[in-house]
């Protein structure tokens, strides 16, 4: 992402992303160092997660029992299964919770967020009955905005399994680069992956040559549907492309591609708006 002031382009590149194109074996840190040498200012590393927390303490588990509390109207009791020596009993207040599901348990201990508050779970009594964790909703573990009930998995969802794990939750290492206005070539980055080859090989650091985009599954079709396109000031626009792409569906991204939009602090539209951005980034 490209944020500008009078002198100095500041540009978001993800680490892992930047591992796409060239593969090396440097931690962050490290390669904030060389990046910086040679010319692309590395002026602060932040950490990104595709799920907020990176659902540390949460874990995948199945409803063993679930019965009516006896002291209340809407409350259940539960015991869970999340893979340890003995079940877990849970108080829960959602109306769709029933014997057999398999569900994410935040544990004693996790914190579960909710915008810019968070509450650490703890053991405690509700109505007279201990409960050892939260049975979760959807926006509750961070992955959606239904609070309509607790979230129910697929069956073969296994109990004791990392919530993190299951969710397939990334951490992102996000280099803050402070660019000059002739530094244009590194507004991306494969341009990036170009600097950073170059400097590694300078200093015998082993990587990998560039890896480019694969383009293999790329076939042009019959020209239906051309754009045309008029040059009217040859001198000021040599070169003006215009492509026309057919049966395309308008829909969600996949997970993977939001994550790395995300990464650098842009927001998924859809499909087609999505790779727009991922391939100018």
């Amino acid at each position: 992402y490209v944020n500008i002031n009078k002198y100095v382009w500041f540009m978001k590149i993800s680490y892992n992303w930047l591992k796409q194109y060239i593969h090396f074996d440097l931690t962050p840190e490290i390669t904030a160092k060389y990046l910086t040498s040679c010319g692309l200012e590395v002026e602060g590393i932040e950490e990104f997660e595709t799920i907020k927390g990176g659902l540390k303490g949460f874990i995948i588990g199945e409803v063993l029992t679930c019965e009516n509390h006896p002291d209340s109207d809407h409350l259940h009791v539960t015991t869970v299964n999340v893979g340890s020596e003995s079940p877990l009993t849970i108080v829960c207040g959602a109306s769709n919770i029933a014997q057999g599901q398999k569900v994410v348990v935040a544990t004693i201990g996790a914190i579960v967020y909710f915008d810019q508050n968070s509450v650490t779970i703890k053991k405690s009594k509700i109505r007279g009955i201990v409960s050892e964790g939260m049975i979760c909703a959807e926006d509750e573990i961070g992955i959606g905005s239904s609070h309509n009930g607790i979230m129910v998995l697929a069956d073969n969802a296994k109990p004791g399994t990392s919530a993190a794990s299951y969710f397939k939750v990334e951490n992102y290492a996000i280099f803050e680069i402070g660019l000059t206005p002739n530094r244009s070539d590194a507004i991306s980055h494969l341009g990036v992956a170009r600097d950073l080859y170059a400097v590694l090989k300078v200093n015998n650091i082993p990587c990998s040559p560039i890896i480019s985009p694969n383009v293999e599954d790329y076939i042009p079709t019959a020209k239906m549907n051309a754009v045309d396109v008029v040059l009217e000031d040859k001198n000021g626009c040599p070169r003006y492309t215009g492509l026309t792409i057919q049966n395309v569906e308008v829909g969600e991204s996949p997970e993977w591609l939001k994550n790395r939009l995300r990464s650098i602090g842009c927001r998924p539209i859809n499909n087609v708006v999505d790779v727009t951005q991922y391939i100018m980034f």
